[in-house]
């Protein structure tokens, strides 16, 4: 089964970022425009993390997907002002029996990300 997880650390305070919500869109390329399909939405549980992204009825095929961290709603709750009101993170899917975790690192003026394990 296809997987897609994320985790989201608030380092300016040292913590998990709780209540963010994370949309999972594919991404087509079609005659040189980018056009995206919405998949599913998840929200970061008290950890930070989101479990599986991919409903069971969705298979991940091969192609590009993005990650849209919604990170407005986290910053007011906190009551921080933050330069970014999302984060998009586009990555790779080569192959899609494989499980893709995409953390975030996050600060109100940056954020990093890499594949996880």
């Amino acid at each position: 089964m296809s997987q897609i997880t994320s985790h989201v650390l608030d380092v300016s305070c040292g913590k998990p970022a709780a209540g963010i919500d994370i949309t999972l869109l594919k991404v087509f390329d079609t005659d040189g425009s980018k056009d995206t399909q919405t998949l599913n939405t998840r929200r970061t549980n008290s950890d930070g993390r989101v479990g599986n992204l991919c409903d069971d009825l969705l298979t991940l095929q091969k192609g590009v997907y993005q990650l849209r961290f919604d990170l407005e709603v986290y910053f007011a709750k906190v009551e921080k002002i933050s330069f970014f009101p999302y984060a998009d993170i586009t990555f790779f899917v080569d192959n899609p029996e494989e499980h893709y975790h995409v953390p975030l690192l996050l600060s109100p003026f940056g954020y990093s990300t890499y594949r996880g394990s």
